[in-house]
């Protein structure tokens, strides 16, 4: 077996291929997931699967051209049959046999792909699984790492809602006075009652025992793990742990939210100039 070329000649940045599912991925967080997967790597292929003749595709065709991704045709032969999977399926079998990748992305909320997430880690490769907050928990269990789509929605800037048109003040009031000696009737402000606002969803309750054991799988004598290995196991236990999903960034930032349950430290690293945190649980 020839080894595995690994990621780009010029660096070492792991080499991905991106796989949509648009039967069960949402367009508006096309951008935030492509920004979530350069975080891991290169995106070297990036296609996405579905019946772009459907109506219900039709939100697909800005992302695909703005975010070059290339569409994969596919024709629903049978009504509710989905043949998109199978496409997708293939394909990803067809790109792990080339073995240019390092690992795959799967973008689905269907638990129809945790066969073949469990073939690609097989095969040693990295896999990445994107979808919503519905996706079955053997699909989010069967990825390395994995990512809800909610999550990188809620980062896009709401600009929209910053944007809106203020109205021009009425002049033709103005202008029919203007010259004459009475007094010209205030007119009474409007005052619209803003919409309601739909109300947010708060952040999930933090998972203090499975942070309290990852610490304590890495700590030493005095109880103090290394940060870094702390988040490392933690997505090994579970693969769609993410800081955002409980309202921080990072993880650090995360544990010092809550200083009534851990104590974060920053430490000199040896033959270093830098600092390494080390966080330990309070009793």
């Amino acid at each position: 077996m020839k080894p595995r070329k690994h990621a780009t000649p010029d660096d070492d940045q792991s080499r991905l291929a991106v796989l949509i599912d648009a039967d069960n991925a949402p367009p508006a967080a096309i951008e935030g997931l492509l920004a979530e997967v350069a975080k891991y790597g290169v995106a070297s292929v990036k296609r996405i699967y579905g019946d772009f003749t459907s109506n219900q595709q039709s939100s697909w065709k800005k992302a695909l051209l703005k975010h070059s991704i290339q569409p994969v045709q596919q024709f629903a032969y049978t009504s509710g049959k989905n043949a998109t999977d199978s496409s997708l399926i293939i394909d990803a079998m067809d790109l792990m046999y080339t073995r240019r990748f390092d690992g795959f992305c799967l973008v689905s909320s269907d638990s129809d792909f945790t066969r073949l997430a469990q073939r690609l880690r097989e095969e040693g490769l990295i896999v990445y699984g994107f979808g919503e907050r519905k996706t079955p928990d053997a699909f989010v269990q069967a990825c390395d790492k994995f990512v809800y789509t909610e999550v990188l929605r809620a980062q896009a800037p709401a600009a929209a809602a910053q944007e809106k048109p203020v109205p021009a003040p009425a002049k033709k009031a103005a202008k029919k006075t203007r010259g004459a000696t009475a007094t010209p009737t205030p007119v009474p402000a409007v005052v619209t009652a803003p919409a309601p606002a739909a109300k947010p969803k708060g952040p999930e309750p933090l998972p203090l025992e499975l942070i309290r054991q990852a610490i304590e799988e890495g700590s030493d004598e005095e109880g103090w793990a290394h940060l870094g290995a702390v988040g490392n196991y933690l997505n090994k236990i579970r693969p769609d742990f993410d800081p955002r999903l409980y309202g921080q960034k990072k993880l650090s930032d995360l544990l010092r939210q809550h200083p009534r349950h851990f104590r974060l430290e920053e430490r000199s690293a040896p033959g270093s100039s830098g600092k390494t945190l080390y966080v330990r649980a309070v009793d």
